[in-house]
């Protein structure tokens, strides 16, 4: 019953070794006895088949979920008083001999002691729900070490993640930091009272015993400290926020309501970042927290963040609609105020998607559905290149929004939902005439077809190709790529067969990657020998199966000049694999060729000019080399 007691009530599922461990704990021993630990086979044989151990995760769990629900839930007075006797066990873990003679400062807890992580962790919360008077004397017992000892520290390894811990400053975390922690008023009182802590004092984390109550929403143990009149209800932790801006940032409202009536609390501080009480409410969607706040005369409802993001931005960018409204009926809001990046709430809202607000938003006066951010982004922007079909529709049936307006990279809307292979937004942009499907970016010159087939967006690629006037053989600026370059060099095989071969050959053959998982060998076969191609623009790497390949192919193109290619390109191969191709399988008769562009995989993409014609005919090469001429 022990065994299935831990199982039903722990805060966590439990390790197998963390079960074995608590269930050989004598309450009230000083000392763990190994002789008491069962093991695995025992603990399993004893259960009539009622848990059993998930070998993956190395978990003791019940066979299944129901028969937890159904112990616990209508069966919970099979286990007497569970809390009570979990956190004694818990307590009389932490105070052994064992745990007392352990380093202060280990990462984890170690192997012989397994279940000092969870009795550090969880004991209070057992103790919250259940304590009886033994917990209650074995907690003062852990408080009269808990400054120098493990369980508080393997505590706060497993709860904080706002900053350093300052083991080294002198600064302890006490008992009273340790139940204000947990909330449990009796032991607060125990020790305020009996043994006189300090109730202001701050802990190795910047902490007050106040802040970690109000952080956590513990009004018992909040209503005792704030009676004691040498409380400082609004002192800060080392970010300056104070106990009310984390009630505020985790919607106690109880408790927010407690401290904005404490004289000297300050409702519109900022903390090291900017932000109000009101910013982290908003942020976070705490309505009733906001409505509290908005109450007061003394709280800026548009004081900006260091990041100049306002209160509004804020539960736009999170998408609490709640919070919006409450925020837009006041009329000293500014819907249309940008932060830093001049983001405005619109802007936020439509690139997390959220429809309800940007709906909300949109139907406010002043609000500017097209404004671009420092970026030139638009809203339609942001929703277009993050597939946010319903936000983009909204946008898109106002008049007053530009669909084909570019951002300083001149990446349309259309471009940026291709790239990104947002089918549904690209077919809305599509159905617009006035948007133009062969726009090319100012970094690389690539159109919307060309990322969607590098990127292996297949539905895209045929929705674009479906697009009257659409440019299926265009080449970017910076490497002369076509977008059936593109998809076979990124191993799209699938894609590179959607779209048309050039019949003049100038396109020719794709860049090949490095791996054959990435590529069809029949594909690439079948593609050079294509009577519409001539000698293709072919990437040689160093992989033998290509070599060898290409070895077979050069009896049939003796000659380049035989497939309309007036200065053919040699390729050359390191050092270490030139042998392996014959090198007069083509010929390079050209003296103007560039230096390094750019990479594609693993290779080094090179361009070299035919200075007649203007043609560019890339070549990928692992190397460095230089054309070696006939």
């Amino acid at each position: 019953m022990a065994a299935l007691m831990w199982i039903c009530h722990a805060e966590r599922p439990l390790q197998v070794d963390e079960l074995c461990h608590a269930l050989a704990v004598e309450i009230g021993s000083t000392t763990l006895n190994a002789e008491n630990i069962p093991s695995v086979g025992t603990l399993l044989g004893c259960c009539q088949g009622l848990f059993t151990v998930d070998q993956e995760a190395s978990i003791v769990r019940l066979v299944h979920f129901t028969l937890q629900e159904y112990l616990c839930t209508h069966h919970d007075d099979l286990f007497n008083k569970a809390h009570s006797s979990i956190a004694e066990t818990c307590l009389t873990y932490l105070n052994s001999q064992q745990v007392k003679s352990l380093s202060t400062n280990p990462s984890v807890g170690p192997q012989d002691i397994p279940f000092i992580r969870y009795s550090s962790r969880y004991w209070g919360t057992h103790a919250k729900i259940e304590l009886s008077s033994r917990a209650r004397s074995l907690a003062l017992e852990l408080f009269d070490q808990c400054d120098s000892g493990i369980p508080a520290r393997l505590l706060l390894r497993q709860v904080w993640s706002w900053g350093p811990v300052k083991y080294d400053s002198g600064l302890l975390f006490t008992g009273l930091h340790y139940v204000s922690f947990f909330g449990i008023s009796e032991l607060a009182t125990d020790l305020i009272e009996v043994k006189g802590h300090n109730i202001n004092q701050k802990d190795c984390v910047g902490f007050t015993p106040l802040i970690w109550a109000a952080m956590y929403g513990h009004l018992d143990v909040v209503k005792l400290l704030l009676r004691r009149e040498d409380v400082l209800p609004d002192n800060p932790d080392d970010k300056n926020r104070a106990p009310l801006s984390w009630a505020a940032r985790n919607g106690h409202d109880e408790v927010v309501k407690l401290l904005l009536g404490q004289e000297g609390v300050g409702p519109n501080n900022s903390d090291s970042d900017g932000r109000t009480p009101l910013s982290w409410a908003a942020g976070n969607g705490h309505d009733g927290t906001v409505g509290l706040l908005l109450e007061r005369g003394d709280v800026d409802p548009n004081k900006p963040a260091d990041n100049s993001q306002t209160p509004l931005l804020w539960a736009s960018r999170n998408g609490h609609e709640g919070v919006v409204k409450l925020l837009l009926a006041r009329g000293d809001v500014d819907p249309d105020k940008p932060d830093e990046y001049d983001q405005t709430a619109l802007s936020w809202a439509a690139e997390n998607g959220h429809g309800g607000t940007v709906k909300l938003l949109l139907g406010q006066e002043g609000v500017s559905p097209d404004r671009p951010d420092s970026n030139g982004q638009t809203p339609l922007s942001w929703a277009a290149r993050n597939g946010h079909e319903g936000v983009a529709k909204l946008l898109l049936e106002r008049g007053d929004v530009d669909p084909d307006e570019p951002d300083d990279n001149n990446q349309s809307p259309l471009l940026g939902a291709a790239k990104y292979g947002h089918e549904g937004v690209v077919k809305l942009l599509l159905r617009r005439r006035d948007v133009d499907p062969n726009r090319q970016d100012k970094t690389l010159g690539r159109t919307a077809l060309s990322w969607a087939a590098g990127n292996g967006h297949g539905g895209v690629v045929k929705l674009l190709l479906g697009r009257e006037g659409i440019d299926s053989d265009g080449r970017d600026n910076r490497f002369g790529r076509t977008a059936l370059s593109w998809a076979a060099g990124n191993g799209h095989a699938a894609v590179a067969k959607l779209l048309p071969a050039d019949p003049t050959g100038k396109s020719g053959l794709p860049y090949l990657p490095s791996s054959l998982e990435n590529c069809q060998l029949d594909y690439f076969q079948e593609t050079i020998e294509s009577p519409s191609t001539t000698l293709p623009e072919i990437a040689i790497e160093e992989d033998a199966v290509f070599l060898s390949l290409l070895e077979n192919l050069g009896s049939k193109y003796p000659s380049a000049e035989d497939y309309g290619i007036r200065y053919p390109i040699k390729y050359s191969i390191w050092e270490t694999e030139k042998n392996r191709l014959p090198y007069n399988l083509l010929q390079f008769d050209s003296s103007d060729y560039s230096s390094c562009h750019g990479t594609v995989g693993s290779s080094c993409a090179r361009s070299i000019s035919d200075s007649q014609s203007g043609s560019v005919y890339p070549s990928s090469l692992r190397y460095p080399y230089v054309p070696e001429r006939r």
